[in-house]
């Protein structure tokens, strides 16, 4: 018997049900033997656990064949079915995600088809991941696997209301994630404006009058004449940052680097006064500014314009970033610049530890880059400054989107907030 809260024990009107008494179907899968070529790589998506970080799954990043599916216990989840990771190291186990997409499972995950006239698959989708800590409490217990099974989570009481009010909530829900993943497509399609300007500029040197400019032999191959190749520390247009942070009165929301993913930060962060701050928050971002992850084999950038100042302002970043600070006009290439492919590959190629391989200032002065005349820096900056503020624009506004829907999400899924009388469309529903 699991226990729920009193508070969701004291719902009136809404119902107790085990889970698998609202499912048709709860089931986990396989995976195809991986010695065997003949069964990976054809058209049939396969679906890991890793891949339930992403709340919605579009693609799969593997794939498989018919005979893959005939010589293994991998099952087919269809479009619309949840599916959990029930097993998997850091944060993986106890995510939940909705499939858009038909796809065949691996072992460590479970799939949930619910019986749509008693239960929402959207609304069980929200439900389950405001129990997430509950969830991984739960496969803890389970001391043979330490794995959430079939029938753990089909024996978990399930407090809801109606299927109309059910539906309600999740259509509130899904209306913030629907304007987050609008705003990420927005943020995608700028993010490849601005990159495909910088590599035709910076990379494949078609930029303005290109055509008339010679060019000349250096290390880093042919380069438009009176442009160099510098160490990115002795380039004049930016500096490296090299103060740690400066005491302060108040708090400070202090960012580790799990704490961003790409060019997002995906975690609030957590504050802290300076004299208990860890001993790593130790940089203080601030306007034109740009910082990456120091370790081997990550992709963590992010910048800071007059748009995002005040963020930079109240927070502090892990000392395993580092950051170069410049003009204004200057920013747009500086942050292209560390964000482009090569850089990365020179990170990763200069990088050194023992037990984490990683950046340090020493390895970072080996990287060259391509120091353009300056006209054409500020040329390109004037063009994707305006860009690039959009895309820090519309983070923000993902922020707090998602801020609002956790606030709410636990208030809706147990009937703290009533939406009954609410005239709502419902637009979730397969």
């Amino acid at each position: 018997m699991i226990n729920l809260t009193e508070i969701e024990k004291m719902n009136k009107g809404w119902k107790k049900d085990k889970l698998k008494n609202l499912c048709k179907k709860i089931f986990s899968g396989g995976t195809p033997d991986t010695r065997k070529p003949e069964y990976w790589g054809g058209e049939l998506n396969w679906l890991s656990s890793g891949e339930t970080r992403n709340k919605f799954i579009k693609n799969t990043e593997k794939a498989i064949t018919q005979e893959g599916v005939k010589n293994s216990s991998t099952r087919l989840a269809l479009k619309n079915d949840l599916v959990m990771a029930c097993a998997g190291q850091g944060h993986t186990r106890g995510q939940v995600s909705i499939c858009l997409i038909d796809t065949y499972v691996n072992q460590s995950i479970i799939t949930m088809r619910t019986n749509q006239k008693a239960l929402s698959q959207y609304f069980l989708f929200y439900y389950l991941s405001s129990k997430y800590q509950f969830l991984r409490d739960l496969s803890a217990s389970n001391s043979i696997r330490g794995s959430i099974t079939c029938p753990m989570l089909g024996n978990l009481d399930i407090i809801h209301p109606e299927i109309d009010e059910q539906q309600k909530i999740a259509s509130i829900l899904t209306n913030y994630d629907n304007l987050i993943q609008n705003n990420t497509k927005k943020i995608n399609l700028l993010e490849k404006i601005a990159k495909l300007i910088y590599e035709e500029w910076f990379v494949k040197f078609k930029f303005p009058g290109h055509e008339k400019v010679k060019f000349v032999d250096s290390e880093l191959g042919k380069i438009p004449e009176g442009w160099e190749v510098k160490g990115i520390i002795d380039a004049e247009y930016f500096d490296l940052i090299r103060e740690n942070i400066k005491s302060f009165d108040n708090k400070k929301t202090y960012f580790a680097t799990a704490d961003i993913k790409g060019i997002e930060f995906v975690k609030d962060g957590i504050n802290y006064f300076y004299k208990n701050k860890p001993s790593r928050a130790q940089k203080q971002p601030v306007k034109y500014s740009v910082w990456f992850a120091r370790m081997k084999d990550t992709y963590k950038v992010i910048g800071f314009t007059e748009v995002n100042e005040p963020l930079a302002n109240n927070c502090m970043i892990s000392s395993g970033f580092a950051g170069f600070k410049c003009s204004k006009d200057l920013f747009p290439f500086l942050y292209y610049t560390i964000n482009s492919i090569y850089f990365h590959k020179e990170k990763d190629r200069f990088a050194t530890g023992a037990t984490q391989v990683s950046l340090n200032n020493e390895s970072l002065s080996k990287i060259k880059i391509i120091k353009p005349k300056e006209e054409i820096i500020n040329s390109y900056g004037n063009i994707v400054l305006s860009i690039i503020n959009e895309i820090f624009l519309l983070q923000q506004k993902n922020q707090n989107l998602s801020k609002t829907r956790d606030l709410l999400l636990p208030r809706l899924i147990t009937g703290k907030v009533d939406v009954s009388e609410l005239d709502i469309q419902v637009e979730v529903e397969a």
